[in-house]
């Protein structure tokens, strides 16, 4: 009777024994950390290459220097300005470097206008002149700096822009006629802001402002060479556009942040 009492106790101890010794294994398993989440900004480094389309505004001045063609009515210190706006667009080529939210750089773009416009020397003289003007197209080399938000980017750019326009003059009214045309490289420069936005880690649209403005030339006008003289002082003294933009961006995988 006391034997199988003890022994049926010494195997309920053993059990326990056992029990809390499992327990105790069980509590140094390791536990999987959960992994860390994982986030990802939009990468707006790389090389990028697209096309802008929109309008552009133009403020075309000419002033006579100089005057013996016999079929032109201004004398030096008379001229005209005149306002013409178009269609303005072309394609954009640049690169970007990012630093957190910070984002620099560099941008080249070439762009056909049709800002023309004619003008009758209704003023000065016999009333007969008819000039005429006309911009070509314009490029640009600009330095750009921006702020991310995520996959927006606000930026600002500055540099140097150059357009070339064309000048010309006719009087067909008898007794003397004659006419001519010159065009022109003009230098200047140019700024502008902008709003971009990537659809993907390769697609981007926004949109652009921009103002430039460029020196004075001089347009011989007078249809012959010297000595007959029908000379200017011609610029386009600003162009102004507002475009929309569309860029494709080469290579470019998100930043990883923890």
């Amino acid at each position: 009777m006391f034997d199988s009492k003890f022994m049926a106790a010494l195997a309920f101890t053993s059990a326990l024994g056992a029990g809390a010794a499992s327990a105790a294994d069980f509590g140094t398993l390791p536990f999987a950390k959960a992994p860390a989440y994982v986030a990802s900004i939009y990468n707006w480094s790389g090389f990028y290459v697209g096309g802008h389309l929109g309008g552009s505004w133009t403020n075309q001045n000419w002033t006579n220097t100089a005057n013996n063609s016999g079929f032109g009515d201004l004398i030096p210190g008379q001229g005209f300005g005149q306002r013409g706006s178009g269609v303005f667009g072309g394609g954009q080529m640049g690169y970007n470097w990012q630093a957190g939210n910070y984002v620099f750089g560099l941008e080249g773009t070439a762009s056909g206008l049709a800002n023309s416009g004619t003008l009758a020397n209704t003023v000065f003289g016999a009333r007969d002149d008819v000039f005429s003007w006309r911009i070509n197209w314009m490029a640009t080399i600009t330095g750009r700096f921006g702020y991310a938000v995520t996959n927006n980017l606000f930026y600002v750019k500055a540099g140097y822009a150059g357009v070339n326009n064309r000048l010309a003059v006719s009087d067909t009214v008898p007794a003397v006629v004659g006419s001519g045309s010159a065009t022109r490289w003009h230098d200047g420069w140019t700024v502008g802001a902008g709003w971009e936005y990537g659809l993907t880690q390769n697609w981007i649209v926004g949109l652009e402002y921009d103002y430039s403005a460029f020196q004075t030339k001089s347009y011989q006008l007078a249809g012959a060479a010297a000595p007959l003289v029908y000379s200017f002082d011609a610029r386009p003294r600003d162009i102004q556009s507002a475009v929309a933009r569309v860029s494709y961006k080469f290579g470019a995988p998100p930043f990883p942040t923890y």
